[in-house]
C-alpha cells in the first residue's frame, strides 16, 4: 500500500522497532560521548528558545499569531537535535520501550537520564551565559530582556501541579515528534514530523524542562545585572528554578515514557498472548 501511494515512510510497527534499537545504543554510549552530545542538545534547545522569545517579544503581533509562530521557530531546537545529532533528556524518555522489552536494565535507563539531563543543563546554561554577554537581550529597546524576565517569573511561580501536568502534555508532544521523525528518511520528512507537535506544545504554553534550564538562568543573570525590579521578580532565583524543574521533569518523564513509550510498547512490541 505504501508503494502504491509513493510513500517510503517507515510504518508504526517499524518505528517501534527502530526506537527500541536506537534506545539500546543511546543507553550504552561511552560517558564522555553521552555527556558531550547532551551538552549539544541543551544548547540546541536554547537556540530554539532564543528564536521563540524573539518572536513573542514583538508586541505588534496578536496572541495566537505570536504563540504559533514562536512555536514554529522553537522547533529549530529539536530539528537540530534529530538531524545534527545530540542526546536530549526529554526525547530519551523513549528508552522505556527497550526497557519494557527487557533489552535495557533499569540502571541503564536511569544512568542515561541522569547524565543526559545534567549535560543538557550544562549546555543550556552555557548558551544562556553567552547570550547574556552578547547583549542580545537589549534588542528591540530591551523588550527581549523584559520578555525573558516575564516568562521566567511565570515559570518560577507556577504551582507544582500546574507545572507537572504542563510537563506531561509537553513531552507527550515532544516524544510524538521524535517518534514521527523516526518514520522519515529525509530531512524534509523529519522537519514536517517535528514542526507541528513542537509548535503545538509551545503555543499551548506547556513546560519543557530543558528550555526552562536556559530561560530561567538567563533571567537570573539579567535580574542580577540590571536595575532593581519590582519585588515580584525576587522569585526568579535558584529556588524558583528548582521549584520549576522538579515538577516539570517529573511530568516530562510521565508524558514521554508512559503515554508514548509504554503505550506503543503495548501495541507493537509486547509478545502476542497465545489463545
Amino acid at each position: 500500500m505504501a508503494e502504491l501511494f509513493g510513500s517510503d515512510a517507515f510504518s508504526p510497527k517499524e518505528i517501534a522497532e527502530r526506537v527500541e534499537n536506537v534506545g539500546v545504543v543511546k543507553a550504552r554510549l561511552p560517558l564522555s560521548q553521552m555527556f558531550m552530545l547532551g551538552m549539544l542538545a541543551g544548547g540546541f534547545i536554547a537556540l530554539g528558545a532564543i528564536y521563540f522569545v524573539l518572536v513573542v517579544s514583538d508586541a505588534t503581533l496578536g496572541f495566537a499569531v505570536s504563540r504559533v509562530l514562536g512555536g514554529v521557530c522553537f522547533s529549530l531546537g529539536l530539528l537540530l537535535v534529530v538531524v545534527a545529532g545530540a542526546e536530549l533528556f526529554t526525547g530519551n524518555n523513549l528508552l522505556v520501550m527497550a526497557w519494557a522489552d527487557g533489552k535495557l536494565s533499569t540502571r541503564e535507563v536511569l544512568r542515561n537520564w541522569a547524565i543526559v539531563c545534567a549535560a543538557n543543563f550544562a549546555g543550556a546554561v552555557t548558551v544562556a551565559a553567552l547570550v547574556f554577554m552578547s547583549g542580545h537581550t537589549e534588542m528591540n529597546g530591551g523588550a527581549i530582556g523584559k520578555t525573558y524576565l516575564n516568562i521566567a517569573l511565570v515559570k518560577s511561580t507556577m504551582p507544582f501541579w500546574t507545572a507537572f501536568f504542563r510537563g506531561v502534555m509537553c513531552n507527550l508532544l515532544v516524544c510524538m515528534a521524535v517518534w514521527m521523525a523516526f518514520a522519515g528518511r529525509s530531512v524534509i520528512d523529519k522537519f514536517i514530523a517535528i514542526v507541528f507537535p513542537i509548535s503545538a506544545f509551545v503555543a499551548a504554553g506547556f513546560e519543557h524542562s530543558i528550555a526552562n534550564m536556559f530561560i530561567i538562568p538567563l533571567a537570573m543573570m539579567l535580574k542580577a545585572s540590571g536595575p532593581p525590579l519590582p519585588a515580584a521578580y525576587d522569585a526568579i532565583n535558584a529556588m524558583g528554578l528548582i521549584g520549576n524543574l522538579v515538577p516539570v521533569i517529573a511530568g516530562n518523564i510521565i508524558g514521554g515514557s508512559v503515554l508514548v513509550a509504554l503505550v506503543y510498547h503495548l501495541i507493537y512490541r509486547r509478545p502476542a498472548t497465545k489463545s
